[in-house]
C-alpha cells in the first residue's frame, strides 16, 4: 500500500489548505427542505431549479415506464438498446428546442465527451471559452484537436483568435457554456454565432444551466437569444431543471444521424433507462403547458439577490438564478458553510479551488421554484448572522 501513500498526502494537503469539502448525504428526496444526518435543513445548493425531481407526475411517469419497459435499456442504443420511448423523447426535445432533431445520451458529461470528438480531430481547431465546464475541456482533449482559449465573454479576443487560426486547420469549432455555472453570467451567444458564421466555424453551446431556466417556457439560451435556427449544436442536460438524468444534443437531422454512427457513448454504453426517459418526457410536458414554476424560480432568485446585497454580501455578476456569495478566502468560505449548516440549519455548499480560481471561493446558492418567500428570508437572516459572526460583513 506504500505506493498509494501519495494519495493520503494529497488529501492532507487539501485539508491544510481549506479545500477538502465534506460531502453531505441526503436521507430524503430533493426539495426545499431535506434530511441530512437526521436533521431537517434548508436546501440551498441543489440544481433542482423547478422542483421536478420529486414532482408527483414525474414520479408516476417513471414508475409506469418501469412497469411497461423494465428498469434498464438492456443494450447499447446501436444494437438492441433503443426503445420507442427513446424516440418519443428525442422527438419531444427537438420540437421543444425548435431544432430538426436531437440525440439523447446517458448524461450531460457523456453528451460533450461523445459529441465533441465526433466533430473535430487532430487536423482541426477548437476555440473554447476560458471558463467552460470540465466536460467540455475533457471532450476537447479526447478529440485530439488543437485547442485555443479565448477570454471570458471577450468577443474581440474570440474574433482575433478565429482570424489568426481558422485557415490553418481543416475544420474549426467555437464552443461555450451558455450559463456559467459558478458565476451565473451568460455567454453573448448572438455574437458568438455571428463570429462563427463570419469565419466558417461550427458553433456549439452547452446549455446545462439554461435548460428550464431561460427562454420561453424554459427552452434555453438559444431560444432566449433567438438563435435556434443558427446554432450548429445545442447541448443540454436533464439532471438539473428537468429533474431526472441524461443529456442531449440538438441540431440538424444530418448531425444526429452522423452522431449515431460516431459518438462513442451512443455506440458503447447502454441507453438511458426507461424510467429516466419517461421522467424527462413528463417534465418537458409540464414545462410546455405551464410556466408558473419558471416564474416562481425567477421571483425567488430576485428576492434572494436583493436581500443579500442589502446586507452587504457580493453576489457577483450573475444574470440567472445562480447566486454566488463571494467570500474569496477558502478557509473562511468553509467556515461560513459549516456555521450555516451546524447553527442555522442551512445547507449551502462551499465552492473552492480547483472548481473556481484561487482566491475566488464562494458559497453558491441555488434558489428553486419550490422555495417559499419564508425560505428565502430565512436564508438571508442566517447569512447575516453567520457573516457578522465571522467578520465577513459588518
Amino acid at each position: 500500500m506504500t505506493s498509494l501513500q501519495w494519495v493520503k498526502d494529497e488529501i492532507q494537503a487539501m485539508k491544510d489548505a481549506g479545500r477538502f469539502v465534506p460531502i453531505k448525504v441526503l436521507e430524503s428526496p430533493q426539495g426545499a427542505w431535506v434530511k441530512i444526518e437526521g436533521n431537517k435543513v434548508l436546501n440551498m445548493c441543489s440544481n433542482n431549479y423547478l422542483g421536478l425531481a420529486n414532482h408527483p407526475e414525474v414520479k408516476k411517469a417513471a414508475i409506469e415506464a418501469i412497469e411497461e419497459f423494465g428498469v434498464g435499456a438492456g443494450a447499447v442504443r446501436s444494437i438492441a438498446g433503443t426503445n420507442e420511448i427513446h424516440f418519443k423523447l428525442e422527438e419531444k426535445v427537438a420540437k421543444f428546442k425548435h431544432m430538426e432533431a436531437s440525440l439523447v445520451y446517458q448524461g450531460g458529461l457523456l453528451a460533450n465527451s461523445g459529441t465533441i470528438p465526433s466533430l473535430v480531430g487532430k487536423e482541426d481547431y477548437v476555440l473554447s471559452e476560458e471558463l467552460n465546464h470540465a466536460s467540455i475541456i475533457d471532450g476537447v482533449r479526447l478529440s485530439g484537436a488543437q485547442r485555443g482559449v479565448y477570454k471570458h465573454l471577450n468577443m474581440a479576443d474570440l474574433d482575433e483568435k478565429l482570424k489568426e487560426n481558422v485557415k490553418k486547420y481543416r475544420r474549426s469549432l467555437v464552443i461555450s457554456d451558455g450559463v456559467f455555472s459558478m458565476d451565473g453570467d451568460l455567454a453573448p451567444l448572438p455574437e458568438i454565432v455571428e463570429l462563427a458564421e463570419k469565419y466558417g466555424a461550427m458553433s456549439y453551446v452547452d446549455d446545462a444551466h439554461g435548460e428550464g431556466v431561460l427562454g420561453d417556457h424554459g427552452r434555453g439560451i438559444c431560444d432566449h437569444f433567438g438563435v435556434s435556427d443558427r446554432i450548429d449544436v445545442e447541448m443540454g442536460t436533464f439532471s438539473k431543471a428537468i429533474g431526472s438524468m441524461g443529456g442531449f444534443v440538438a441540431g440538424s437531422e444530418d448531425l444526429v444521424e452522423y452522431l449515431k454512427r460516431k459518438a462513442r457513448p451512443f455506440l458503447f454504453s447502454s441507453g438511458l433507462n426507461p424510467g429516466d426517459t419517461a421522467a424527462v418526457l413528463k417534465s418537458i410536458e409540464i414545462m410546455e403547458r405551464d410556466d408558473s414554476l419558471l416564474r416562481k424560480l425567477w421571483d425567488n432568485a430576485k428576492l434572494l439577490k436583493e436581500k443579500l446585497n442589502s446586507i452587504g454580501f457580493n453576489t457577483g455578476t450573475t444574470k440567472t438564478p445562480i447566486t454566488p456569495v463571494m467570500v474569496g478566502d477558502e478557509k473562511e468560505t468553509l467556515e461560513l458553510s459549516k456555521l450555516l449548516y451546524e447553527e442555522e440549519k442551512v445547507f449551502a455548499s462551499p465552492i473552492v479551488y480547483p472548481t473556481v480560481a484561487q482566491g475566488a471561493a464562494r458559497i453558491r446558492l441555488m434558489p428553486s421554484a419550490v422555495h417559499s418567500k419564508d425560505d428565502i428570508n430565512y436564508t438571508v437572516e442566517a447569512f447575516e448572522r453567520s457573516g457578522k459572526k465571522l467578520g465577513i460583513i459588518k
